[in-house]
C-alpha cells in the first residue's frame, strides 16, 4: 500500500453544526468551516505520510469547496473544482489508486439523531435505497470505488456517519469526531482532540490493511435504486431521465446491471 484515496466532506467535521451558517455556499462562516474541515483533512494526511504512503490524493466533495486551499498538507494533492469532470475522466485516476479514506463525513437522511444528515442533497432529496436498503453518501463511495477493487479502510465524521460506515464496511476504522444530538446541534470534540484521533485512526487503519486486507464492498447484482424527492418537480426532471420509472409522486425507480451506472443516477 503506497498511494492513497481521500474524499471530503463538510457536515462531518467537529466544531460546524448548521447547514445555513457554516456549510452553504452563501453561509456567514463558511471560511470558518474550511478551514476546520482542512485542519481534520491534514491530520489524515500526516499520519498517511508517517506510514509511508506517497502518493496521496484528495478528492474535495463538498458541493462549493469545503476546504481551505492555502493551508492543504504538502503531500497532498487536490481534486476540485465544478462542474465536475465526468467519470469517464475521473475514473482511470482515482482507480489506480491502492486504498480509499473519508474525512468529515455525515449520516445519510432521515437518521434522527445525527447532525446534518442528508444524502447528496440536502433541498432536494429526501432517501435513497438499493436494492430496497436505505443507503447515503457512505455507501455510494464504497460501492463505486469497490467496483474497481478499492477498499474503503478509514472514516472519521459525525458519530451515526460512524456507525453507518461499520454497517457497510465492517472491518473499516473509524473516529467520531462530534455526536450528533438532532439534525442541527452536536457535540463536538475540541480541534486538538478530533485532529488527535484521526491521526490515531488513520495510523490504526494502515496498520491492519497491511496485516489484514480490507476488502472492496461489493453487493450483487442485478441492481434497483429507488430516488425518494422532498418535491414533485425534482421528481418530474428525474422521471424524465432514460431508463427512469416514476413510482409515485415524489419517487424515482432506476435499475441496472451495473452499480457504476446506477449508484449516482
Amino acid at each position: 500500500m503506497s498511494s492513497a484515496f481521500i474524499i471530503t466532506d463538510l457536515e462531518g467535521t467537529a466544531g460546524v453544526t448548521s447547514f445555513a451558517d457554516e456549510a452553504y455556499p452563501d453561509a456567514r462562516y463558511l471560511d470558518r468551516s474550511r478551514r476546520l474541515a482542512t485542519a481534520e483533512l491534514n491530520a489524515a494526511v500526516t499520519a498517511l505520510v508517517d506510514a509511508g504512503v506517497s502518493d496521496i490524493l484528495v478528492w474535495d466533495g463538498h458541493g462549493c469547496g469545503g476546504l481551505w486551499y492555502e493551508d492543504l498538507h504538502p503531500a497532498a494533492q487536490l481534486m476540485h473544482g465544478l462542474p465536475l469532470a465526468p467519470f469517464s475522466v475521473i475514473d482511470p485516476i482515482v482507480d489506480a489508486y491502492d486504498v480509499g479514506l473519508i474525512v468529515g463525513q455525515h449520516a445519510r437522511a432521515g437518521v434522527r439523531s445525527s447532525n446534518m444528515n442528508h444524502t447528496q442533497s440536502s433541498r432536494s432529496i429526501d432517501s435513497l435505497t438499493l436494492n430496497g436498503a436505505p443507503i447515503g453518501e457512505i455507501a455510494q463511495s464504497a460501492l463505486y470505488r469497490g467496483d474497481a477493487g478499492m477498499p474503503f479502510v478509514f472514516l472519521s465524521g459525525e458519530s451515526a456517519a460512524c456507525e453507518e460506515a461499520s454497517e457497510v464496511v465492517p472491518e473499516i476504522v473509524t473516529a467520531s469526531v462530534k455526536r450528533g444530538l438532532s439534525r442541527g446541534s452536536a457535540i463536538s470534540l475540541s480541534p486538538a482532540r478530533a485532529r488527535a484521533l484521526i491521526r490515531d485512526g488513520v495510523r490504526e487503519a494502515v496498520l491492519q490493511h497491511r496485516s489484514r486486507p480490507v476488502a472492496p464492498t461489493v453487493w450483487p447484482g442485478p441492481y434497483v435504486l429507488e430516488k425518494r424527492y422532498f418535491h414533485t418537480d425534482a421528481a418530474d426532471a428525474s422521471g424524465a431521465l432514460p431508463g427512469a420509472e416514476r413510482v409515485d409522486d415524489q419517487t424515482v425507480r432506476f435499475r441496472s446491471e451495473s452499480i457504476r451506472s446506477i449508484v449516482y443516477r
